[in-house]
């Protein structure tokens, strides 16, 4: 045998080899990753005793259909991309697990908001794959689904909405928000700090007491949240606006943000109803109510307001997602009338972990984009 055919059949027999252990890496890598994404192997660390408890209380563990969706259905997307990321991505829980991270329930209570909102955004950037993998738009008959899935469906693919934006805590026990939401106020007192000096229309991102008079020291009133102020002028220290809506007759302490429309934008002590200019009025045919169109000028401390208002309903559709996902979906805005809003928030707000300022922002928030205010006043 020559030279060269003894190169050639050594190349071969390499060439061969290195397959064979190219075969046997892929396949022992292929039994790993499914050995390692079984729910036996899931629920196997002490670390997820918790979730697996929860997660044997829902209808995706024991139903009557006698349909199970196990770990990796809802965590592990079938894509060969999304699959081997998730599978690299999960090397973190083997060190968290070492390092006893969530070793006890109130280490787990402490980080369940943050391993929520991961798995969220995750789930949200590839359009809740895992969840379209059961349950597809296309594959439902809407019309033998409750009233209120098929409405709330229906708008959800209208307006190109995902699973994950609904459907928060099917599986596990949703997290308390309140250090989200805590922080999402402090960036809305952040924005309003660097506001633009020369903004000619602003908004009021808490409950802000006003005064009437530049130095003036006793507030004669609150503004309340997302109110739309037109500024007048500017001091060191305040900065003068007018607030424009509409009084009810005989209900002189409220300025409302619509005639008609039960959302609140300032409450006024003596003085400033005093101050109040009044414009036209309107009497409604279908209730025989009579509505007064006012306006008043009054101080506000500087650093108060936001020169837009996107801020603001981003942080309420926060709230929104945060508190009321777990038990109904997302409800469509325009569910409900602006008047109707008000009863669903407070029915639904000792079940929540809202703060009174909260809760006043949400229903701004609600009110102002409810069935009634398209278009409208």
């Amino acid at each position: 045998m020559t030279i060269g055919k003894m190169k050639r059949s050594t190349l071969i027999w390499l060439l061969a080899i290195g397959a064979l252990l190219g075969v046997i890496a892929l396949a022992t890598t292929a039994v790993v990753m499914h050995k390692t994404s079984s729910t036996e192997f899931c629920v196997s660390c002490h670390s997820m005793q918790t979730p697996l408890a929860e997660y044997q209380g829902t209808i995706h563990f024991q139903n009557k259909h006698g349909v199970r969706a196990e770990c990796a259905d809802c965590h592990i997307p079938n894509d060969t991309l999304g699959y081997v990321v998730t599978k690299v991505r999960a090397v973190k829980d083997i060190y968290h697990e070492i390092a006893g991270t969530l070793d006890t329930d109130a280490d787990y209570e402490a980080r369940r908001q943050h391993m929520a909102e991961t798995v969220w955004s995750q789930m949200k950037a590839n359009d809740s794959a895992t969840c379209r993998s059961c349950h597809e738009f296309t594959a439902m008959t809407l019309l033998d689904q409750r009233p209120a899935a098929r409405e709330m469906h229906q708008s959800a693919i209208a307006n190109n909405e995902t699973c994950i934006d609904c459907h928060k805590g099917i599986a596990h026990l949703l997290p308390d928000t309140s250090d989200s939401a805590q922080s999402g106020a402090a960036e809305l007192a952040k924005a309003a700090q660097s506001a633009s000096k020369t903004a000619a229309t602003l908004y009021t991102y808490e409950t802000t007491p006003f005064y009437l008079g530049e130095t003036e020291s006793h507030n004669q009133g609150n503004l309340l949240p997302t109110t739309q102020l037109s500024a007048v002028s500017r001091s060191q220290n305040r900065i003068e606006v007018t607030v424009t809506g509409w009084q009810q007759d005989g209900v002189d302490a409220v300025i409302y943000a619509a005639r008609g429309k039960r959302i609140l934008s300032a409450l006024l002590g003596d003085d400033a109803k005093a101050a109040l200019k009044v414009g036209e009025s309107f009497t409604d045919e279908s209730t025989n109510i009579t509505w007064h169109q006012v306006s008043l000028t009054v101080w506000l401390d500087n650093g108060k307001l936001l020169d837009n208002d996107k801020p603001l309903w981003d942080y309420s559709s926060q709230l929104m997602s945060a508190n009321c996902t777990g038990c109904h979906g997302l409800t469509p805005l325009d569910h409900f009338n602006s008047n109707q809003w008000i009863g669903v928030i407070k029915g639904m707000e000792s079940r929540t972990s809202l703060t009174k300022e909260q809760s006043r922002i949400l229903t701004q928030y609600v009110q102002k984009h409810a069935s009634d205010m398209k278009g409208g006043e």
